[in-house]
Order: structure tokens, then C-alpha cells, then sequence
């Protein structure tokens, strides 16, 4: 989505604006930032982490456990079809 948004249907990047929400608002805007996501620019992780007040390494963490978290939802496993 990042990379090539055109390639992505509309359908399936609404889908994950949609289960971004079951994160803490901060964590949906470090994922986002961090993987450029939805049109929004990349962020570094050192940027990020330093708003946060964290390492670089524990922002990582996060951003991994958030990933993690979305991946075992019923929401993505639907969208995971469609791509």
C-alpha cells in the first residue's frame, strides 16, 4: 500500500483504515508513519521514537506487537482475500 497505493484496491486499503482503528491512536499513527500508509510520508523510526520519548528498538517493538495484533484479527483475514 505503501509502495504502489494504485495497486491496492479501494476496497481493500478502506478495509485497512478500518482495523487501524482497533490499535491506540498513537500506535495507528507510528504504523501509518512508519510505512507511509494511506498517502501519508515516511517518518524514520528514530523520528518516531523520539516523539514517543522511546528507543529506536522499542519503537520497533511496538510497531511489531501492533502489526502482529492486526494479523490475527477476523477483519484481516478477510482482506487478505481481496489482495
Amino acid at each position: 500500500m505503501a509502495y504502489t497505493p494504485e495497486s491496492v484496491p479501494h476496497e481493500a486499503e478502506h478495509a485497512v483504515e478500518h482495523i487501524m482503528h482497533l490499535l491506540q491512536p498513537e500506535d495507528e499513527e507510528a504504523v501509518t508513519e512508519y510505512y507511509g500508509l494511506f498517502d501519508t510520508e515516511r517518518v524514520a523510526l528514530d523520528d518516531i521514537a523520539a516523539r514517543r520519548g522511546v528507543t529506536p528498538e522499542e519503537m520497533m517493538e511496538t510497531i511489531d506487537r501492533c502489526i502482529r495484533k492486526l494479523a490475527i484479527t477476523p477483519e484481516w483475514e478477510m482482506i487478505k482475500k481481496t489482495i
